[in-house]
């Protein structure tokens, strides 16, 4: 068989030359693998065993919570830009992504050890595998403007986050199946959610040998000795200013600041509000997170196709409104019905917003410094989850409990979003970036 019909089966429409279908299969299987992470860790299981359990459900638990998260990502975001930066000198975005899935997957499996009141061993390895996550994120992130061409990375990232969402389902739905079965022999809290953290990190470690066996590194390190890395960040941010080539990038940037600081704290604390404002027990919480996480799926797959025909700032656009409709529900909902209701609204935007931040990133990314600008997006989203939860904790702290609040206040932050994100020209951006 010849190589052009060869090609034509192992390929895609929407993939650059050389790309084959099974390692757009295993890029996306890490967003499988590391899902897991976020539903289980930061929004289902963990946070509310954290606030009520290890801190014994004291007045700071929800602050201490946001603030042990606010930590990891400062660590992110000082050495996001950094890192990228190094790897596309040296080539080396997938070793690098093979020490910081290690990390996020010994660190989770260390919270096991965290039981009621070890406040410092949850914390520690809260730190620690929360920002090996969100570094290997940036990483694999910046493989898709090698895999997808320019008028399909809305679709390709959106298989990704589908995908994603799946493997959160896969993760959760293990934990839930232990769960049901543990409480009936007369387990505590104490004594199932650590297994918990077992079952997500063997899964996450599991998921993501497709990746490291399929995905391959196309970046080799430079010839002629590299900028110092430092510099070259230096060299991105001056250009970053006022109406240089990156002006779009730059916008958009605070745009994804503000917006992304709404998403965390919707992502970090959900399962808190459930079960602080709605009166949720701990299996009603899962159960929501769980429905949740398939409309988010079909949000990411369904919008990604359509987020290529409409433009990444429309689509970006829509998933704000869209936002903000869904805090004035849970802000309004005082039975399950709304509150429902607003959770759905919630799980497609999300799953559509995620997937076209990606995507928008790449379309203004130069060629050849991907791991650089997906590094100054991750510092973005990081700098966003400290804004985001910490304001939720604060007002909740200072207020004497009052959720509702602190989710009518988080709702702001999406309406800073759209108006910033009304300035942003991404065609405009795009042809910079290639220039």
């Amino acid at each position: 068989m010849n190589g052009s019909v060869m090609n034509k089966i192992e390929t895609l429409p929407g993939l650059r030359p050389g790309v084959a279908r099974r390692e757009v299969w295993a890029w996306a299987m890490y967003d499988f693998a590391n899902s897991g992470y976020t539903t289980v860790v930061i929004t289902a299981i963990f946070n509310a065993y954290f606030v009520a359990a290890i801190a014994g459900g004291a007045p700071w638990a929800t602050f201490a919570w946001t603030a042990a998260l606010a930590a990891s990502y400062a660590l992110i975001l000082l050495s996001a830009p950094f890192v990228g930066a190094w790897a596309d000198a040296h080539g080396a975005k997938k070793r690098l992504l093979a020490f910081t899935t290690a990390g996020c997957v010994l660190g989770t499996a260390g919270l096991a050890l965290a039981g009621p009141g070890d406040i410092g061993v949850a914390i520690g390895f809260l730190v620690l595998s929360n920002y090996c996550f969100g570094s290997g994120e940036n990483l694999i992130a910046a493989f898709l403007p090698e895999l997808a061409d320019d008028d399909s990375l809305g679709k390709v990232s959106g298989w990704g986050w589908s995908l994603g969402y799946l493997g959160g389902l896969t993760s959760l739905g293990a934990c839930l199946a232990y769960i049901a079965w543990a409480e009936p022999q007369g387990h505590a809290a104490a004594d199932y959610v650590p297994v918990t953290m077992l079952i997500t990190a063997l899964l996450f470690a599991v998921a993501s040998v497709p990746t490291f066996l399929l995905l391959r590194e196309r970046k080799t390190a430079r010839a002629t000795a590299p900028i110092p890395v430092w510099a070259r960040v230096a060299g991105t941010l001056r250009q970053l200013r006022g109406s240089g080539p990156y002006r779009d990038m730059r916008r958009f940037m605070v745009c994804v600041v503000f917006y992304q600081a709404g998403i965390q704290a919707v992502i970090a604390l959900a399962a808190i509000y459930a079960v602080e404002a709605m009166g949720f027990t701990t299996r009603e919480t899962i159960g929501l997170i769980f429905v949740v996480n398939i409309t988010a799926a079909l949000g990411a797959f369904g919008f990604g196709y359509w987020q290529d025909r409409i433009g990444h700032r429309r689509a970006i656009a829509f998933t704000l409104a869209g936002w903000i409709v869904m805090i004035l529900l849970a802000w309004a909902a005082t039975r399950p019905p709304l509150f429902w209701l607003a959770a759905n609204i919630a799980g497609l935007c999300l799953g559509a917003s995620q997937s076209a931040s990606r995507a928008l990133v790449g379309y203004l990314a130069p060629p050849d410094r991907h791991g650089e600008f997906f590094g100054l997006w991750g510092l973005a989203v990081k700098l966003s989850s400290i804004l985001g939860p910490l304001t939720y904790g604060a007002v909740t702290w200072l207020s004497g409990g009052d959720h509702r609040l602190a989710i009518l206040i988080t709702g702001s932050y999406f309406v800073v979003g759209l108006v910033i994100l009304a300035g942003v020209d991404a065609e405009r951006g795009h042809r910079c970036a290639q220039s």
